[in-house]
């Protein structure tokens, strides 16, 4: 009778180890699971067309990363869809003529409306400097242009920085990411998961800092 207490003694913790780690285990499927239904539900963020061509607005705001997306700006500054155009992260050294000569504008045409900022290295710091800008400026509403996986992050940083502005979004669509069928594309899966992963630290991140401000 002592013998059999005594192995049922020592199977105890073990039968109790199993439990905590099946425990574990259902957690990280249902974590799993949850990731891979909030990954499918950013995709549907990702705008796929234009959805306002033609509002004027009081700026244009370009966020630098990619030679489309400062291309389809200085066009809409030509088709006056706005009076200024706002380039929030540029390279230190770079100036207006060097940048519209780079893309082969005329520097005499646009030169007189385009600005530079030069403190953002992320999408929060574009945020940022934009909304001091903006404010500088006594804008109410901006175009803002930048691809279309960027762009769900891009406006949850702006909106958070400036509420009462009216933000038109102005998504550029890349020709390597492929937004229909992502998942068959490594690049295209990669930076959609990189960019999701980045999304939620935004949103995590703005849940903190009001949480913060709330505090006595």
């Amino acid at each position: 009778m002592r013998l059999r207490t005594i192995k049922k003694d020592r199977a105890s913790p073990l039968s109790r180890g199993l439990r905590r780690l099946r425990g574990l285990l259902v957690l990280a499927v249902i974590a799993a699971l949850a990731w891979g239904a909030g990954l499918l539900w950013f995709a549907t963020l990702l705008p796929t067309a234009v959805a306002d061509s033609d509002s004027r607005t009081d700026a244009i705001v370009v966020l630098t990363g990619g030679s489309d997306r400062l291309n389809i700006a200085l066009d809409l500054l030509a088709e006056q869809k706005a009076d200024k155009l706002f380039v929030s992260g540029v390279y230190r050294g770079v100036d207006v003529r060097q940048l519209l000569e780079l893309f082969q504008q005329s520097p005499e045409e646009l030169s007189c409306c385009v600005f530079l900022g030069y403190e953002a290295d992320n999408t929060r710091g574009n945020a940022i400097e934009t909304a001091d800008w903006i404010a500088a400026q006594n804008a109410r509403s901006l175009r803002l242009v930048t691809a279309n996986y960027h762009m769900p992050r891009s406006l949850l940083e702006f909106r958070r920085r400036m509420p009462e502005a009216e933000i038109v979004p102005h998504p550029v669509f890349p020709e390597p990411f492929k937004h229909d069928d992502w998942w068959l594309w490594p690049g295209s899966s990669s930076l959609l998961v990189t960019e999701y992963s980045k999304y939620l630290v935004a949103v995590v991140r703005g849940w903190f800092d009001r949480m913060v401000a709330a505090l006595p």
